[in-house]
């Protein structure tokens, strides 16, 4: 995958959200503008400072300036990285499909006696088959298991040398990376063949449904003697156990191609958010998306009438306190690491949480001062966006608007949460 090179600026001050562990309303006040409930405490917002902090690891670049913000408590103090996100492959199904063979008869010189002769050896065949599939199957899973090891041990290797710390782009990490996605690759040509397989099995599962009835329809046909029957009904049986093995086969195939199928979009998610740690060689997390669907509706958490206020609301409100506020007075420093921890935590406390981006524009200075900010600051805008898609967050729960301050010493990106 090509590392696209992106605008890279700074964060001067981020606002999060902190506080009790409850998921009331009390923890999002910036839905109203109104200070926390008891309990719940607002990090950085003008006014005096809370004694609760979130510290925040300092990227290179503001380790080696000072931070520009001066009413936000941002610690610098060094704190340990998340630990690095190792998957593990999902779990296949272990059932052995291994037919037994078919009880042999003895002929008894009637058609009934023909016929039953037949179906035996139609039996045979669609067992005999059975166990072709069975040892494909299980073929397949000592495959893929194998194929997605190797994957996770070499995504690893990149997070663990990420977490320590490394040089943007590092060749060496690309390159384990594109070893990565091969290995991916692989995995998703083990959900491919099971796919084939199950085509197979399906058409197994028809051939069974028609012995069966082809058994019990003998049973109707005149001329035969009490050992066709007797025959008939051993037949049926193993007929009835094999429709049920087919069916079982069939059903645990479906499972583990489904489980697979959702691994593989959740992986290469993660693969996209490890590439732009790569770029920027430093370690992240998980793909926002994941993050975003991996915990129940909010729904759930929340009454009805305040979801809809929630997710109805077009804009923010006059007087709402941002999640996060960047400020770009000066060039080239880092913003993502800190970005990427607030908006984590906000979709941790609101799965479904839609996000405004709001570009703020200084007015200072003359009016061609005021168009150049206001020029620069959408840039801006859609430089932190871009790096929001990169990190795995869906574009339809992104707004992107723009506004002017003139009390704004440098232009600014505000991000809201509702």
């Amino acid at each position: 995958m090509a590392f696209s090179k992106r605008p890279v600026a700074a964060i001067a001050a981020v606002i999060l959200l902190g506080g009790c562990s409850s998921f009331g309303e009390e923890l999002w006040p910036s839905l109203t503008g109104e200070e926390p409930a008891e309990g719940g405490a607002l990090i950085g917002v003008s006014g005096e400072p809370s004694t609760e902090r979130i510290v925040i690891e300092p990227s290179q670049a503001e380790q080696t300036a000072a931070a520009t913000a001066t009413n936000v408590p941002y610690s610098t103090a060094p704190a340990p990285r998340a630990p690095a996100q190792g998957g593990t492959p999902p779990i296949l199904g272990t059932s052995n499909f291994e037919p037994t063979a078919v009880t042999p008869g003895a002929p008894t010189g009637t058609y009934v006696g023909q016929k039953v002769a037949q179906i035996r050896v139609e039996l045979a065949t669609l067992r005999s088959n059975l166990a072709q599939r069975n040892g494909a199957l299980q073929q397949l899973r000592s495959t893929t298991v194998s194929n997605a090891q190797q994957y996770h041990g070499v995504v690893a290797a990149i997070q663990a040398r990420l977490q320590v710390g490394t040089t943007p782009g590092n060749p060496i990490l690309v390159n384990q990376w594109q070893t990565a996605q091969a290995q991916l690759n692989n995995v998703s040509g083990d959900v491919g063949n099971m796919n084939a397989l199950a085509t197979q099995v399906a058409g197994d599962s028809a051939m069974a449904a028609y012995i069966l009835e082809s058994t019990r329809a003998a049973y109707s046909l005149s001329g035969a003697i009490d050992e066709d029957h007797r025959q008939l009904a051993i037949l049926e049986d193993e007929v009835n156990r094999t429709v049920v093995m087919v069916d079982r086969l069939l059903n645990e195939l479906s499972e583990d191609i489904s489980r697979q199928s959702s691994y593989l979009a959740t992986e290469r998610r993660n693969l996209t958010i490890l590439s732009v740690a790569i770029k920027n060689g430093e370690l992240y997390g998980p793909s926002l998306t994941n993050r975003a669907f991996s915990s129940p509706p909010i729904a759930s958490r929340l009454s009805g009438a305040g979801q809809t206020a929630a997710l109805a609301s077009p804009a923010p409100a006059a007087g709402t306190r941002p999640l996060v506020i960047i400020r770009f007075d000066r060039p080239n420093v880092e913003y993502e690491q800190a970005l990427y921890t607030a908006v984590r935590e906000a979709l941790d406390r609101r799965p479904n949480a839609i996000f405004d981006l709001v570009a703020i524009a200084s007015t200072q200075g003359n009016t061609a001062d005021a168009a150049r900010n206001t020029n620069s600051s959408k840039k801006n805008a859609e430089g932190v966006l871009r790096s929001l898609r990169d990190m795995g967050l869906p574009a339809d729960r992104i707004n992107l608007k723009a506004s002017q301050s003139a009390t704004a010493e440098s232009n600014e990106v505000h991000i809201y949460v509702r």
